[in-house]
């Protein structure tokens, strides 16, 4: 009988207090990741494709999926007792939910990543990076101001040919496919771990004449040696080298030499995952999650992927 996402948290985490109430923090996102897939399916018939006409605080057209995503996480993220806060690349300020000593726990998410694909039926999904609270201190935008390296959790959604939840703690990533007749996530890809062979790099091609010439060197040395695989959906892109082994870049380029991706809603929580698959996440100056971030929207350069992959790209840009 395959475990379930359910029965999994309780056997992984039960007695541990570093993930004390974790498991409602995953259930949570595995309902929210269910109503969300429902929408996804049915995008055209329940009126949820197109954009909405307002701009988002990152400055980007709001699709009507992206809105629908991030009402639906927050909602289930705030009744599951468990956390106090959640940010959203959505919105510009946190949603304070609670300072309990039960809220102990801190999300940060992309609630939709790869929205500009919804129109057109390409894989979409959804990120979260997971901190524990430090309980008995307020609750305050300046509060969830942590760098990566501690986080305690991390999971992602992608809404595919078949929607599957990745889940990450320490040392240990886990990947379970949704039934949608039995309306559970079952284990599917238990203990992964990143391929040692790198057979992929994945990168918009199109933005190469805007690289210094560091990165075009890295990206030209991958162009050589790797074949292209490039969706345009980061968690898309993530989960297929994770499983296939693959880098994934997103540098900075000369008109945005702080990149595209967000520091705490995207590049943290997969490079979270990514680590503890046996891989790697760098800005190509430093590892990602040694930034110490200065705004919830920041954004950075993000390579991310095989260990040895990303360490010779990181070497031939430059960086450390």
């Amino acid at each position: 009988m395959v475990q379930t996402v359910s029965d999994f948290a309780v056997s992984a985490w039960s007695g541990s207090p570093e993930h004390d109430g974790l498991d409602a923090v995953i259930g949570a996102i595995a309902d929210g990741a269910q109503q969300v897939q429902a929408q996804v399916q049915a995008a055209g018939l329940a009126g949820v494709l197109g954009a909405t006409g307002e701009i988002n605080v990152q400055g980007e057209m709001v699709q009507r999926l992206d809105t629908a995503g991030s009402d639906i996480f927050v909602d289930v993220l705030s009744n599951s007792g468990r956390v106090a806060a959640v940010g959203s690349e959505e919105l510009e300020k946190p949603v304070i939910v609670g300072e309990e000593d039960q809220h102990n726990y801190v999300v940060l998410m992309d609630p939709l990543d790869g929205s500009s694909n919804i129109d057109v039926a390409v894989s979409i999904g959804s990120i979260f990076g997971i901190w524990r609270r430090n309980v008995g201190e307020p609750v305050t935008e300046a509060s969830l101001l942590r760098p990566g390296n501690e986080q305690v959790a991390a999971a992602y959604v992608i809404y595919g040919s078949s929607t599957v939840l990745g889940t990450a703690t320490r040392n240990s990533v886990q990947a379970f496919t949704l039934d949608t007749d039995g309306g559970e996530f079952g284990l599917t890809h238990p203990d992964i771990r990143i391929p040692d062979k790198c057979e992929y790099y994945s990168t918009n091609e199109g933005n190469f004449k805007g690289l210094d010439e560091a990165t075009q060197r890295a990206v030209t040395v991958l162009r050589d040696s790797h074949s292209l695989r490039y969706v345009g959906s980061l968690v898309a892109d993530f989960h297929r080298n994770l499983l296939k082994g693959g880098i994934f870049l997103y540098p900075g380029g000369r008109k945005s030499p702080e990149g595209k991706l967000r520091l705490m809603y995207e590049a943290n929580p997969l490079g979270f995952v990514a680590e503890q698959a046996g891989g790697a996440a760098s800005s190509g100056r430093q590892r990602i999650m040694d930034i110490q971030p200065e705004r919830l929207h920041q954004r950075t350069p993000l390579i991310l992927g095989n260990r040895n992959e990303v360490e010779q790209t990181v070497a031939t840009i430059g960086g450390d």
